[in-house]
């Protein structure tokens, strides 16, 4: 039988809340007693420059994010776009173009992007940015411009911890098969491919997709079917710890609302819904599978209310994050950096 159990961790421990950082003008310490995921960190005086700080203390901040997996930079007087720029720039260097995308957003400036443009009514089901393709952002940025009224958490969940979840004869499944995510375009449905992989040109989409391992299939009416198979399963490639890095789980048509998986059943075939996920071998992926797999993720999901000026970051392979249903004015913006792709590390066993 198949149980989430509980997750035994060896991680290190973190300084309680309040303790002052050795390496500068800030303090740090946790949002809830025993809750490692995110740290949080502050400035010790009003007039700390962010900037200037997060400057001369990259190593510190790399350090406390391979422990942690997130940080949460709460606040400091961010203040708008340009400033949460400067400031990823400072942590982390040039920011990264959001390409074969597969959730609706638009840029705010140059590649500041907002985090989705899916109605405020549906939840997203915790992922890794873009794990799907062959190359992916190891770093992830949230800006919280304006916190909702209610609701609109951004759920977050250690996959380092979800992997150890995950039971054993699961691992190995997808450890040995892969996953692969079949997207279906042109039937109403869905972003376009032209959306998606950002031009009109059929010829830059095969280009796109021979470089980057997709099979494809162009359909009559223009329509497109692409599909990838990935590894299911990494070791983070500067702590060595084992991960469970894929989006079968989020892709799946199960996942999704109940409403919305009736309406898309209704109209589609299972091969030809706009997405949906398999094991690598192209066979289903049991129903019991999936609910294990949700509920390993539901069992490591935290959660915080936002503050406006929040900035929250995460190593992107370690951590997956969400959004939750909510009411009013929302606006948290996103930034991407340091790409990593699958020549770059070990897939890993289960």
């Amino acid at each position: 039988m198949i149980d989430v159990g509980n997750a035994a961790t060896n991680h290190p421990t973190t300084p309680e809340p309040g303790v002052e950082s050795p390496q500068g003008p800030v303090r740090i310490g946790l949002l809830e007693p025993g809750q490692r995921l995110p740290l949080l960190v502050q400035p010790a005086h009003a007039d700390v420059d962010a900037v200037r700080w997060a400057e001369s203390r990259r190593d510190w901040i790399s350090e406390r994010l391979r422990e942690h997996g997130g940080l949460l930079f709460r606040g400091f007087p961010i203040g708008g776009v340009g400033e949460f720029e400067s400031l990823i720039k400072a942590i982390s260097g040039e920011l990264l173009e959001y390409k074969e995308r597969s959730s609706p957003r638009h840029s705010v400036a140059g590649r500041i992007y907002t985090s989705t443009d899916y109605p405020p009514s549906q939840p997203i089901f915790l992922h890794n940015e873009n794990s799907y393709q062959h190359t992916w952002p190891r770093r992830i940025f949230f800006y919280c411009a304006v916190p909702a009224e209610k609701g609109g958490e951004t759920p977050i969940a250690d996959t380092r911890r979800v992997y150890e979840r995950v039971d054993p004869e699961v691992r190995e499944r997808f450890a040995r098969k892969g996953w692969m995510y079949v997207r279906n375009f042109g039937d109403g449905f869905g972003l376009t491919w032209q959306t998606v992989f950002q031009t009109e040109d059929r010829a830059l989409v095969e280009e796109h997709c021979r470089h980057n391992g997709i099979e494809f299939e162009w359909k009559k009416g223009g329509g497109l079917r692409t599909r990838a198979r990935r590894n299911a399963i990494a070791r983070h490639p500067e702590t060595g710890e084992m991960i469970w890095f894929n989006h079968a789980t989020f892709f799946h048509v199960s996942t999704l609302p109940e409403l919305i998986q009736e309406a898309l059943l209704m109209q589609f075939e299972a091969d030809d819904l706009p997405a949906n996920s398999y094991y690598g071998d192209g066979s289903p992926i049991e129903p019991e599978v999936l609910d294990h797999l949700r509920a390993c993720y539901d069992a490591e999901t935290v959660r915080f209310a936002w503050e406006k000026d929040d900035l929250l970051l995460l190593d992107n392979m370690m951590v997956a994050h969400g959004r939750d249903p909510y009411a009013g004015d929302r606006k948290i913006l996103v930034a991407m950096s340091h790409p990593t792709g699958w020549d770059d590390i070990d897939a890993g066993a289960a």
